[in-house]
């Protein structure tokens, strides 16, 4: 078994690469394997990493590093047949973060806090419409590029940002919130397909795309569609405009992305050079 640093890996553009070497709770990780004949096998913080292959040539896996994540190193063990199928198996490790989340104080409308009858049957159709949207899967990635934001980077709440709502109630923001005005447009971060245009409670008029593998993004609160259910987007296409509706207080873009099945900071995934 060969054992090598992250940093010799990356410097040395080995078969194994691990992107970013060091990352926060919430962060999104790939996990590049290059001179695979087939799917390589493996795993990062003893969870099984599923790869496909990326640009032809190589394999990806995506990794959402979890928001309880403690400091520390997490190992990464990668096997695969390489060159006339002769057996590898790569080491390395993800250096963990503290964690480093904001606190700030907001204030809704008590419709928002306290929802009538009427409205948590409608949030609750909205879930069930969420989780059949995020049940969508697929054994390929659908983009061949890195992500680039939705829109222009101007952020006003970052992601994992505990709140206090209305002096009580806390919660926790599963997303990046991108300031706009009305009708300002919103693009799509890659290329994906639509699996959800939504008029939701809390998100408002909502878009998901799907990226293949497990990997979602998410746009809240437009006030436009421009996207429709089905519909295979490239980077940059138009998906809608900023708005204010659902549960906001006042029109911006809440940009999210979740990996299997968990929220993650859709800026990471941004910084990740794929």
């Amino acid at each position: 078994m060969l054992t090598v640093s992250l940093a010799a890996l990356l410097l040395a553009a080995a078969p194994l690469s691990v992107q970013p070497g060091a990352a926060h709770p919430g962060d999104a990780v790939a996990v590049v394997v290059t001179g695979a004949e087939k799917p390589p096998t493996g795993t990062l913080g003893g969870k099984e990493l599923t790869f496909f292959t990326f640009n032809g040539s190589r394999w990806l896996a995506l990794y959402g590093t979890p928001l309880d994540a403690k400091p520390g190193a997490l190992p990464v063990a990668v096997s695969f047949s390489g060159e006339g199928g002769t057996p590898r198996q790569l080491e390395g490790t993800l250096d963990v973060l503290p964690a480093d989340f904001p606190k700030r104080e907001i204030t809704l409308a008590s419709k928002y806090v306290h929802p009538s009858k009427k409205e948590q049957e409608w949030s609750a159709a909205d879930q069930k419409a969420y989780n059949q949207a995020l049940a969508t899967a697929s054994a390929e990635w659908g983009f061949d590029s890195s992500f680039a934001l939705p829109r222009p980077p101007d952020v006003t709440a970052p992601f994992g940002d505990r709140r206090l709502i209305n002096g009580k109630q806390q919660s926790q923001h599963f997303g990046t919130d991108l300031d706009g005005q009305t009708g300002d447009p919103i693009y799509a971060a890659n290329a994906g397909t639509v699996v959800m245009v939504r008029e939701c409670f809390g998100s408002g008029n909502t878009v998901l795309l799907h990226h293949g593998g497990h990997l979602f993004t998410a746009y809240f609160h437009m006030s436009a569609f421009a996207a429709t259910l089905g519909q295979r987007v490239k980077k940059g296409d138009l998906l809608g405009k900023v708005g204010k509706t659902g549960r906001v207080t006042g029109p911006h873009l809440h940009f999210g992305a979740k990996l299997d099945g968990h929220w993650v900071d859709p800026m990471s995934l941004l910084r990740l050079e794929l």
